[in-house]
């Protein structure tokens, strides 16, 4: 079976009033409308009646699950980025998830460390990935490397992914060629 995960579509992300979304998310969205490409994509699996799961990132109020030695997550705290009881990491409006679909809370860049996101999907019978998120060098190349290493097939929607500029996309999608199969929105077929 086949699902889709969508990767930290979070308003602390890429909103234009978000915490990190001046790191570049939000002007790439403006310009390159991966928004609205992804909304496409989550209508296109939900026809077709295949799950549609969420993952974002999100800390407690107390951030104790925050790694504070890491460069890329450690100040979070400082800023009151991802606080999981605050409109930083509710889902932005165009791909919120539906009454039904999983949500999958983690505390680091992968979505597969220390969640039950390999369970669920194996739970589900699913044998295929596809993948669409932000940031295109983080979330979404950790998953799709572990995701691959546990013996999914993986697809990358690349005009759904989202970086902080458009070197840092190309960079990500090359490193990717090797392990995942790489399609624009348009070319996605479930059948």
């Amino acid at each position: 079976m086949k699902a889709l995960l969508c990767l930290d579509f979070e308003n602390d992300i890429v909103h234009p009033n978000g915490k990190v979304a001046g790191k570049g998310y939000a002007e790439f969205n403006k310009v390159h409308g991966s928004l609205q490409s992804a909304a496409r994509v989550q209508e296109k699996f939900r026809v077709a009646g295949l799950p549609v799961l969420h993952v974002r990132v999100g800390f407690s109020s107390t951030y104790l699950e925050q790694p504070k030695n890491s460069p890329l997550m450690g100040q979070a705290h400082v800023f009151g980025a991802f606080d999981l009881g605050g409109w930083g990491t509710e889902f932005l409006s165009e791909v919120t998830p539906q009454d039904d679909e999983i949500i999958i809370t983690k505390h680091r860049v992968g979505s597969f460390y220390a969640t039950a996101l390999d369970l669920t999907l194996k739970t589900m019978g699913v044998t295929e990935v596809f993948l669409m998120g932000v940031a295109t060098d983080m979330v979404v190349e950790s998953t799709a490397r572990e995701a691959h290493d546990r013996d999914f097939l993986v697809t990358i929607i690349s005009d759904c992914c989202i970086a902080a500029n458009d070197e840092d996309q190309a960079r990500s999608l090359k490193n990717m060629e090797k392990l995942a199969t790489l399609i624009v929105s348009d070319a996605l077929e479930l059948s």
